[in-house]
């Protein structure tokens, strides 16, 4: 299996790590030993100023090299590639299983989009399923949602925002009631940033309504500390395109271990899923693999296993707790920093994901009109989203608070 000690990207970040020790991040600190993975997209990217990290995380140097040995395993090996293309599978499962604290890797299941993972779910059921799900879920899992109650396949209760834009947890309970085959929730709301309050309390009633519940961590691995097992959920979706710093397509679902004993079944699978692959016989029943190797499909992309290593053990390295402790530090000086040219903006706080949001009724213009002066953020619906990270200096976000003070001064609110 491949780690951060037979690698050569695992080799440079770990050194990188060690170098850091054990001291609280800052910008000095970051700059010296993490800043110098980046000289690729640093020196290649031509805006001044990336605020839109929680939309796709900038790349480390190590990731190209990561790929390009997937690469060379099939140059070098032709078929026989498939046995490092199978440990690095292994090894992509081993750091998701780590980054949010499942019990063992075989929870989960790589896909190439979170939506990939809740249609999954959804084609576990034999009867037509009662759905709770909030008006806040990302396109990927809201398009699924609404086409499946659109043919029938599901019963959909959509709980909506208050006037505020947040949601209630009360309200979602309340929907849920006395009965929910399945709950789908986000643990950070995409577009305001909304840290969803009471997750466990949500958690606890889809179970007492016989359901299961599906939260979508997207916006909360790698900055924010998670732990599936004590949370008790029974699936999450997520993905490396943010703040994992893997690109698209590496994403998974994790399936809680009681749903591993063989009583959960998709139509979702191919023949990875089957007991041994490689055998090429068809029992018919057909035999599926071990626990979290039932829900593999067919042919996986594998190299998106290596396109994400290098985003996963930088941030495994780093650790979640020191990475959301400097998030909420950069967020507050950038909160205050708006507030100076009078722009209100929400985050920077325990309530709050690793992003602030800015309503404006022309967020979407505003977010172009910044990006013509090489500042990139980017907007949802009327909030313009900004998200510094460990290459975000003090004095670009001071340079990005003024630009965006005058820009809204210039066309009024």
């Amino acid at each position: 299996m491949n780690d951060s000690t037979t690698t050569s990207s695992g080799s440079e970040i770990a050194t990188a790590i060690a170098s850091l020790g054990a001291r609280r991040l800052d910008e000095a600190l970051l700059r010296e030993h993490v800043t110098p993975l980046f000289a690729r997209v640093l020196g290649e990217y031509r805006p001044r100023i990336y605020l839109a990290n929680h939309s796709l995380g900038r790349p480390l140097d190590a990731m190209a090299a990561d790929v390009q040995e997937g690469l060379g395993a099939w140059y070098a090996h032709l078929g026989a590639a498939w046995d490092a293309w199978s440990d690095e599978m292994t090894a992509f499962r081993t750091r998701v299983a780590r980054l949010i604290n499942a019990p063992r890797a075989d929870c989960v299941v790589p896909k190439t989009s979170a939506g990939q993972g809740l249609r999954a779910i959804l084609n576990s059921y034999d009867s037509i399923p009662r759905v709770v799900a909030t008006r806040g879920e990302f396109d990927s899992l809201d398009v699924i949602l609404r086409e499946y109650a659109r043919r029938g396949r599901i019963d959909l209760a959509m709980v909506e925002a208050r006037a505020s834009g947040d949601f209630d947890t009360g309200d979602i309970l309340a929907a849920i009631g006395s009965r929910a085959d399945l709950v789908v929730v986000s643990e950070v709301v995409f577009n305001t940033g909304q840290r969803l309050a009471d997750l466990d309390a949500l958690v606890s009633a889809t179970h007492r309504a016989g359901g299961r519940i599906l939260v979508d961590i997207y916006h909360s691995v790698g900055v924010l500390p998670i732990d599936v097992q004590a949370l008790d959920a029974d699936f999450a979706v997520g993905g490396s395109y943010k703040y994992l710093r893997g690109g698209p397509g590496a994403c998974y679902l994790y399936l809680h271990p009681r749903h591993l004993d063989g009583s959960l079944r998709t139509l979702d699978i191919g023949w990875f899923a089957k007991r041994s692959p490689q055998a090429y016989e068809r029992p018919d029943p057909p035999q599926w693999g071990e626990g979290g190797d039932a829900f593999l499909e067919s042919t996986p992309p594998v190299l998106m296993c290596y396109q994400a290593r290098a985003g996963q053990l930088l941030t495994l390295g780093l650790g979640p707790h020191r990475l959301r402790a400097y998030s909420l530090e950069q967020l507050r000086l950038l909160r205050g920093l708006l507030a100076e040219h009078a722009v209100p903006a929400r985050g920077g706080d325990d309530a709050h994901g690793a992003f602030l949001a800015v309503e404006h009724p022309h967020a979407v213009a505003v977010a172009t009109a910044l990006r013509e002066r090489q500042i990139v953020v980017d907007a949802r619906g009327p909030y313009l989203r900004l998200c510094p990270d460990i290459l975000t200096t003090s004095d670009e976000m001071q340079l990005a608070a003024r630009e965006l003070g005058a820009l809204l001064r210039s066309i009024g609110r």
